[in-house]
């Protein structure tokens, strides 16, 4: 019975210190994270345990804010966070932002999540024109958000519409021209290949540099009232305290740097600025809240306490995150060298291959044509072929029938010649034939004269037969024949010369000259020129550009005020007045 009673004791006892808690949700720039709290935390120990979960160290920049009835307010660091006028409904909401701004982003921001929240925060604005930005500078900054996000720029990756997507502009600027998003895109990208080798917080903190130069970039405004009832509006930033014109938030009436303020009050709604110099008068001004008037007065005493902070040796926390910031920054840029050469080396490695690649394709190419022309050569020499033993075939049908030329002629040669011997043989004999005739009517006459010549003598010799018969038996008679000798004459044997005259028949053939297609080496496309300008010049070159498709009825006040800032030579650094001590001319506001 007594261990039951002591077990139920020791039960309600440690259910007793079990702390009770509630859930918080914190939104940064690009996350949400939600956390268990106990009730009787304070705004510091919330804000630590946001910090720690973030690894940032530079919380001087940062606070917890929310809203309520329509205000913003700041999480107070010494009060419980319950306390605050937050909603009671869970998760409580509260977003981590920057509440305040460095004079110069480059030389004060030290770790890189401080530069990417700023980044983020002031690209946020910009966008939602919470901060003025002219047109030009609008592009410049488009790309180095493009690098910061996609990196270096290549071609091939970054074709044409990748940022189609993208919200990079202010829609005010956008309206100002008649520009489509292809042509405006098409400005983004061309500065944004300027940019390649930078890294992410290189770009991001190049943004910033060029932020931090615009009039608007780390004020907040209040609505106030000077003494006579004028509406004003009250700019704290990280130089001091501004007065504009609610129609002018860009060139500040008076301001009043926070090396020049003594002390700074309230008194329900009436706010007041003592100078340091005692000789001004003091400035005072209501607000419409005694809310406002907290805020303002909680902004007033952070930017003053980092302004002289910053005119002062660095603490040796600051100088220890600035030496472990060089060290890193030492590391990656080693790091980053490294990179770039294995980069370099794998992107000559790529190039040697798609050279070896490309050489080997026109290779194929010149093996594929030379495959064809070595085809084209084996029909060509097929056909010369086909053609060569038809030229031999013709060639020996030719000699064939040269040959049988030859014969016929050498027949018709012998023909000749026998046809001209037998010719000279008939004249010849005709010729004998007549001399014959000649000489057998010679001899037929001379005949008939011996005839005569013999019947006479035969009669003589009848005669002296008759009269020998009378002698016979004295004297013997005689009688003598004389023969005919015939005789060859030999006649000329020459003979006309037959000459044949043939002409030589010849086929020529000529060979189709085959000539090697070649194939160009494509060249290295041509890299980007270096930057030879100043970057005034380029946002000049760029306004310039864009000038002839503004449309000036669709300009804002703002556009307006800032385009006469510009042509005077005016910047936010060069256009706070200060006011004039007593029994000089004092400036009206």
């Amino acid at each position: 019975m007594a261990g039951a009673i002591a077990s139920r004791m020791s039960f309600s006892s440690l259910k007793r210190k079990q702390p009770k808690t509630f859930t918080v949700r914190i939104a940064t720039m690009d996350a949400e994270m939600e956390f268990s709290c106990e009730v009787k935390w304070k705004g510091k120990d919330l804000f630590d345990l946001v910090c720690r979960t973030l690894g940032l160290r530079e919380t001087w920049f940062f606070g917890l804010q929310y809203t309520i009835k329509d205000t913003v307010a700041w999480l107070k660091m010494d009060k419980k966070v319950l306390d605050h006028d937050v909603p009671t409904e869970e998760p409580v909401t509260f977003h981590f932002l920057a509440k305040f701004y460095p004079e110069n982003a480059e030389e004060e921001l030290v770790q890189e999540i401080t530069q990417h929240l700023f980044f983020l925060q002031v690209k946020k604005q910009i966008l939602d024109e919470k901060i003025y930005c002219p047109p030009e500078a609008s592009v410049l900054l488009a790309s180095y958000a493009v690098q910061a996000k996609y990196g270096d720029y290549d071609p091939n990756v970054h074709k044409r519409g990748f940022l189609a997507q993208e919200e990079l502009l202010p829609k005010r600027v956008i309206n100002l021209y008649q520009m489509t998003p292809e042509m405006w895109e098409e400005r983004i990208t061309a500065w944004y290949a300027e940019h390649r080798g930078r890294a992410r917080d290189e770009a991001e903190m190049e943004y910033l540099k060029i932020a931090q130069d615009l009039e608007m970039y780390g004020v907040n405004y209040f609505a106030i009232r000077n003494k006579k009832g004028t509406e004003l509006l009250l700019g704290v930033d990280a130089l001091g305290l501004h007065i504009y014109d609610p129609d002018n938030r860009l060139t500040p009436k008076i301001s009043f740097p926070w090396n020049e303020i003594r002390n700074i009050s309230y008194s329900d709604k009436e706010f007041t600025i003592k100078p340091l110099d005692k000789k001004i008068d003091v400035f005072k001004f209501n607000s419409s809240k005694l809310r406002v008037n907290k805020l303002i007065l909680q902004l007033c005493i952070g930017n003053h306490d980092l302004f002289m902070r910053r005119r002062k040796a660095d603490s040796l926390e600051v100088q220890q995150m600035k030496a472990q910031a060089r060290e890193e920054k030492a590391r990656k840029q080693m790091e980053r060298q490294r990179l770039a050469r294995e980069k370099q080396m794998r992107e000559e490695a790529e190039r040697t291959r798609d050279e070896l690649e490309r050489r080997l394709m026109q290779l194929k190419e010149e093996a594929t044509m030379a495959n064809e022309a070595l085809m084209r050569s084996e029909e060509t020499a097929d056909l010369l072929a086909e053609k060569a033993q038809i030229t031999e075939e013709e060639a020996k049908l030719l000699a064939q029938k040269a040959a049988e030329a030859e014969q016929e002629m050498q027949r018709i040669k012998a023909t000749a010649i026998r046809t001209e011997e037998e010719k000279r043989l008939m004249e010849q004999k005709v010729l004998e034939a007549e001399m014959l005739a000649l000489k057998m009517a010679e001899e037929s006459e001379r005949r008939a004269k011996e005839a005569d010549q013999l019947k006479q003598d035969l009669q003589e010799a009848r005669e002296s037969e008759r009269r020998a018969k009378q002698k016979l038996l004295e004297i013997t008679s005689k009688s003598s024949y004389t023969s005919i000798n015939s005789s060859t004459t030999a006649l000329p044997t020459d003979l006309p010369s037959f000459n044949l005259i043939s002409e030589s028949l010849s086929f020529d053939f000529k060979d189709t000259d085959m000539k090697r297609l070649s194939m160009e080496i494509e060249k290295e496309k041509v890299e980007y020129m270096e930057k030879s300008k100043h970057l005034q010049e380029q946002l000049n070159e760029l306004k310039t550009e864009i000038e002839a498709l503004k449309l000036k009825e669709r300009e804002t006040a703002l556009d307006i005020l800032h385009n006469e800032n510009a042509s005077r030579g005016n910047s936010k650094h060069n256009t706070i007045k200060k006011p004039q001590a007593q029994g000089r001319r004092p400036i009206c506001i």
